[in-house]
């Protein structure tokens, strides 16, 4: 299981059998907040600063080097690759912007341009389903709203709580959602 540790600024990889946590990459984060992986074991990372309302988004190698990819974003929060790992979705849960980079067989992004951009409340984790709609999890809304692959808002979902933080898909099928809510702990 990979971590980021947003208190110590560590990636942490745990092994679950041995119940060992060990230290992936430390770097001059910010405050590491999520992550995601690719086939490759790349890992990339949004790295946000809070109290100035900016952000940094970084990979890390699996032999845990971090290469900064962007250090002039808004507040990075969410983070996923599509289906085909050919694309990076990055968003600023503050500037309420979700956006798309085009991935190179290195991992290297380029060609960033904006994929939906929200008129209101935060924005935080990100999944993917197999057909490449993109899930975000609205915190402040108590919704899920689901993005096309072209960026185009589908739906809503309604949820429980108002301060949904972010999600997995599960269950038998792999198609159940699963949402952690902050305020309904």
């Amino acid at each position: 299981m990979l971590l980021a540790d947003w208190k110590g600024h560590n990636i942490l990889r745990v092994n679950m059998k041995k119940k060992a946590v060990g230290v992936v990459c430390h770097k001059a984060f910010n405050q590491p907040n999520d992550l995601t992986i690719n086939t490759k074991d790349q890992l990339f990372a949004s790295d946000p600063n809070w109290k100035d309302g900016t952000g940094k988004l970084w990979r890390i190698e699996p032999d845990g080097e971090a290469i900064l990819l962007r250090d002039d974003m808004g507040t990075t929060n969410g983070i996923e690759l599509s289906p085909d790992e050919k694309i990076l979705y990055v968003n600023e849960s503050v500037q309420l912007k979700v956006w798309a980079f085009d991935v190179d067989d290195k991992g290297n992004i380029s060609n960033q341009r904006l994929f939906h951009e929200f008129d209101d409340f935060g924005l935080d984790g990100m999944k993917c389903d197999e057909k490449g709609n993109l899930y975000v999890t609205r915190y402040g809304k108590g919704t899920v709203a689901i993005l096309s692959p072209r960026g185009q808002l589908i739906r809503e979902v309604e949820l429980k709580g108002e301060k949904p933080s972010n999600l997995v898909f599960g269950g038998r099928d792999g198609k159940t959602v699963y949402v952690t809510l902050q305020d309904r702990k």
